[in-house]
């Protein structure tokens, strides 16, 4: 009696002829979905809470690409406004955690065409830099800011910090506010909680 011959390999190809091209139609739409995934616009490069008998103080560094709708705008002489703003809470069981104090860093950034430069104020100063990346950089990172005062805390209590740093969009001219929201274009916002004792 003749053996019977082992199943070929391509069986299931056999039984399903369009097997081959689903897997790379698949495959396909797998390295699409991974190629198009926007990278976060921001990310906290540094973060630091310390705390002494002076107060609490934050220390950070924010690594960001300008998202494209600001950066258009920018080269059009819009002001951009960023926002740091860190908020201290005690923990209680019994309520709603307790804000302690909250602390507001504003950055207005404004390209100058007649002068090729873009002016930074902050705090009521203003100052000139001859490049983009130079303006950017006096606002990516905060060192030793003060976000309460040593009697804000309370010992033996759990504290905890709630920092976000974001381009606030609802400072723009009033006609560019219509229909941007939560457009990609215009989103750059970090956040981050960081507990202590």
């Amino acid at each position: 009696m003749p053996r019977a011959a082992p199943l070929a390999r391509s069986t299931r190809s056999a039984a399903f002829p369009g097997w081959g091209w689903l897997r790379a139609r698949a495959l396909r739409w797998i390295l699409l979905l991974i190629v198009a995934t926007p990278l976060p616009a921001a990310e906290l490069t540094q973060f630091e809470v310390i705390r002494n008998d002076e107060g609490v103080f934050l220390n950070y560094a924010v690594d960001f690409q300008l998202p494209t709708g600001a950066e258009e705008a920018l080269a059009k002489a819009v002001p951009l406004y960023f926002v740091a703003e860190a908020s201290v809470f005690r923990d209680r069981w019994y309520w709603r955690d307790k804000r302690l104090n909250t602390a507001t860093r504003t950055w207005r950034i404004v390209y100058q065409p007649l002068t090729s430069t873009y002016r930074v104020t902050f705090g009521g100063l203003s100052q000139s830099y001859p490049t983009r990346a130079e303006a950017l950089a006096t606002l990516r990172s905060g060192l030793r800011w003060r976000i309460a005062d040593a009697g804000a805390y309370e010992e033996g209590s759990r504290h905890y910090v709630d920092f976000r740093f974001r381009l606030d969009t609802s400072q723009l001219p009033r006609p560019m506010q219509i229909g941007i929201g939560d457009q990609p274009d215009w989103l750059l916002d970090v956040e981050r909680v960081h507990r202590f004792d």
